[in-house]
Parts: C-alpha cells; sequence; structure tokens
C-alpha cells in the first residue's frame, strides 16, 4: 500500500515538473514568435513607406516639380 502511494505521488509530481517544463517552454516560443511578428511587420511598414515616398519624389510627379520650383525661386531670391 505504501508504494502505490509512493508511485502515485512520484507519478502526480512527475505531470507537475513537466507540464511546469512544457508551459515555460512554450511561453519562451509564444514570446519570440510575438518578437518576429512585430519586428517583420516594422520591417514591412518601412520598406512599404521607402517606396511610397520614393514613388511620389520620382522625376516628373507634381510633388518633384514644386520642389524643384521652390529650390529655384529660392535661389533667385538670395543672389
Amino acid at each position: 500500500m505504501g508504494k502505490g502511494i509512493a508511485y502515485l505521488v512520484a507519478a502526480i509530481a512527475g505531470v507537475i515538473v513537466v507540464g511546469w517544463v512544457a508551459i515555460s517552454l512554450l511561453n519562451a516560443l509564444v514570446g519570440a514568435l510575438a518578437y518576429l511578428i512585430v519586428g517583420a511587420l516594422v520591417v514591412g511598414g518601412g520598406v512599404y513607406l521607402y517606396g511610397k515616398a520614393k514613388k511620389n519624389l520620382a522625376p516628373g510627379t507634381r510633388t518633384q516639380r514644386r520642389i524643384e520650383a521652390a529650390a529655384k525661386t529660392y535661389r533667385m531670391r538670395n543672389r
């Protein structure tokens, strides 16, 4: 009877330890995955914004023509 209870307690303790290790490992993996997702979103957003800004300032666009006209006016005024 004493051995049976000891084995039962050891089995319960083993299940608790294995569960604790599994939860700790799962938390670490989910945390790393969260950092990867946030990093990918930040990098992707930066690439998107860079492409959009580059496209808007391309030669021949209205924004670029306005910048060039303003620079020309500034140079003419400050001779």
